[in-house]
C-alpha cells in the first residue's frame, strides 16, 4: 500500500518520525510522492573515458553554439577521432567495466555549472539527489518524473529501489538517449514509500550493507562471486 502525500507529511511531523527527508519544501510534496533534486556533482568512472574525449560540456546556451568537436579535449583528438573512429567507441572492449574489479570503479568528479552541462548519450554517470533521507518501518523507492522521462533521461538503471532503514543521499545511474543538458538542483525524480509487512531487518543495522550513509554519487562496491553456490546436477 502506497502512502498519499499528506500522509508522508505526517509521518514526518511525528515525535518519531518514520520519514525524514532533509532539505523539505511542502512545494514538492505531490499526491502520493516527494520530488527529489539533482546535486552539483556527477562521477564517471574514469576507465570508459576513452583518451582525449570529454565525458561532458559546459552548455553555452544554444545548441547551434556546439559540434562535434567539442566532446574532445584538442583539435589533435578530434582528428583521431575522425580518422579511426573506432578507438572512440565505447562498444571498444578495452572500456569494458569489470565488476569484480576494484580499479574498474575508480571515478572522476563532474562540477554541473549553473549555466548546465551537456551529457552523453554514451557516457553513464553517477548522480546524488540533493536530499538526505532517512527511512523506517517502510519501503523506500525512487523513480523518474514524468517530464524527466519524457526527455528521455533515465536517473537510475534498475537500483530504484531502497530499504527499511537505509539513511543517506539516493545515487542516480544517469543516462540520456540524446545529447542532454542538466542543471544543478533540477528536480531529477520522486521518492515513494509503501508499507511492509514482516519481521524488521534494518538495512543500517545490517553489517553486509554496502551504502548506508551515503554522500554524494557512490561508486559500485565490488560484487562478490560467491563460491559456496554449486551447480545443480
Amino acid at each position: 500500500m502506497q502512502l498519499t502525500g499528506p500522509e508522508i507529511l505526517r509521518r514526518m511531523q511525528a515525535n518519531n518520525p518514520d520519514i525524514i527527508i532533509e532539505p523539505f519544501d511542502l512545494r514538492c510534496l505531490g499526491s502520493n510522492s516527494y520530488d527529489l533534486h539533482l546535486a552539483d556533482t556527477l562521477r564517471v568512472y574514469k576507465h570508459t573515458i576513452p583518451t582525449g574525449m570529454k565525458p561532458a560540456i559546459k552548455y553555452k546556451g544554444d545548441p547551434i553554439l556546439h559540434d562535434m568537436s567539442d566532446w574532445f579535449e584538442t583539435d589533435t583528438a578530434y582528428t583521431l577521432f575522425e580518422k579511426n573512429p573506432e578507438i572512440y567507441d565505447i562498444r571498444n572492449p578495452r572500456y569494458l567495466i569489470d565488476p569484480t574489479n576494484p580499479e574498474h570503479h575508480k571515478t572522476i568528479d563532474i562540477k554541473i555549472p549553473e549555466t548546465g552541462l551537456i551529457l552523453s548519450p554514451v557516457i553513464g554517470y553517477l548522480g546524488a539527489t540533493v536530499e538526505y533521507t532517512e527511512t523506517r518501518n517502510l519501503f523506500p523507492y525512487i523513480d523518474g518524473k514524468s517530464s524527466v522521462g519524457r526527455n528521455f533521461l533515465l536517473n537510475h538503471h534498475t537500483a530504484g529501489r531502497g530499504d527499511d532503514g537505509f539513511c543517506g543521499e539516493w545515487t542516480l545511474e544517469i543516462r540520456v538517449l540524446y545529447p542532454t543538458v542538466v542543471y544543478p538542483n533540477m528536480r531529477i525524480g520522486q521518492i515513494y514509500y509503501e508499507r511492509s509487512s514482516g519481521n524488521r531487518m534494518p538495512y543500517d543495522k545490517n553489517p553486509a550493507s554496502h551504502y548506508n550513509g551515503q554522500r554524494g554519487p557512490t561508486a559500485a562496491a565490488v560484487i562478490p562471486i560467491d563460491n559456496f553456490i554449486q551447480k545443480k546436477r
